[in-house]
């Protein structure tokens, strides 16, 4: 991912948000997400969407605005961690492992297996499926990460919206309501700072946070991969503008089933790689499997039930820069 991270800590109204992580590498972020290659549409039939435009995210999270209010002002180091030799091994989690039962109709808990003891980190998921959704045991899970003195950071999956949505959002970001892309794009703008402010809730803070660009069962994205990426860069900005560091998770096919061709600027990438090994994780950290031209940090595999994750050659030296340490 990139450049100086910007870190959020809400004081005595809110939890703290996010944390620097450790060194600047040649892989850091841009300040802001690039121009995406998207073309200027016509204005939708149903006139200009409801929101704010004056104020970019009114509409949104309240605490996601104090949060990128702060994060502005405010810089601090992670928690030490100590660089390591070789890769090292992690894991991910989100609503699947909540109960069962627990969740939106569509992606209900299914009550899986939590990472290894073995992990030394975990990738926590904030959504329940779609934007907009918040993953419903997110807090406990915090709280087995701080129980376990896990190394944390977060994922998000970001989804296409429907017309209810761009209604409500479309005006809520930086970009021009008055058009189709620009309407996807604040939408992704407003996704972002709702997750943002789902991390605040529970006092959940990470130097990152991945962006899960694939297709989302149920709820799935346009046809469209101009319209698809118009909504993941505003999910990439919406993250940046409130000083988080970004990154992608995906495949090279997934990414390109989505968004076609669109470049995030080669933020550094979270490479899955299926129903397989730790070695052909391994494997995905190679130049073979590039989304979109960024540094490799995670292979990711699924194994029994879990989802493990290995860190790329050379991430270990400084998990800093990828993790934040609660004690």
């Amino acid at each position: 991912m990139r450049r100086a991270v910007g870190c959020v800590a809400l004081g005595l109204l809110l939890p703290a948000l996010a944390a620097c992580g450790g060194s600047d590498g040649p892989s850091g972020a841009p300040a802001r997400p690039p121009s995406s290659s998207v073309g200027t549409a016509s204005p939708t039939d149903e006139g200009k969407p409801g929101g704010d435009a004056g104020d970019p995210g009114d509409d949104a999270s309240d605490l996601a605005k104090a949060a990128e209010d702060l994060a502005r002002a405010t810089e601090q180091p992670t928690g030490d961690i100590a660089p390591r030799d070789g890769d090292v091994l992690g894991g991910d989690i989100s609503w699947p492992q909540c109960p069962k039962g627990m969740g939106i109709p569509q992606k209900q808990g299914q009550g899986l297996p939590m990472p290894l003891p073995s992990a030394e980190y975990v990738v926590l998921g904030l959504t329940n499926g779609p934007g907009f959704t918040p993953n419903p045991c997110l807090a406990s899970q915090v709280k087995w990460v701080k129980d376990n003195d896990k190394l944390v950071a977060v994922y998000a999956v970001s989804s296409y919206p429907d017309a209810a949505t761009v209604k409500d959002h479309g005006a809520d970001g930086p970009y021009d309501a008055s058009t189709t892309l620009g309407q996807l794009k604040n939408v992704g703008y407003a996704q972002a700072r709702f997750n943002i402010g789902t991390m605040a809730e529970v006092g959940l803070l990470s130097p990152i946070i991945w962006i899960d660009v694939e297709p989302v069962p149920v709820f799935e994205w346009s046809g469209n991969l101009k319209a698809n990426a118009a909504v993941i860069e505003g999910v990439a900005r919406g993250y940046v503008d409130a000083g988080f560091r970004i990154g992608v998770y995906s495949t090279p096919s997934l990414y390109a089933r989505v968004v076609g061709d669109f470049d995030l600027g080669g933020v550094p990438e979270w490479r899955a790689a299926g129903q397989t090994s730790r070695a052909e994780a391994l494997n995905r950290c190679g130049a073979d499997w590039s989304i979109q031209g960024g540094t490799a940090v995670l292979g990711q595999w699924v194994e029994q039930q879990r989802d493990l994750n290995v860190t790329c050659p050379g991430i270990a030296v400084d998990l800093g820069q990828w993790f934040h340490r609660f004690t």
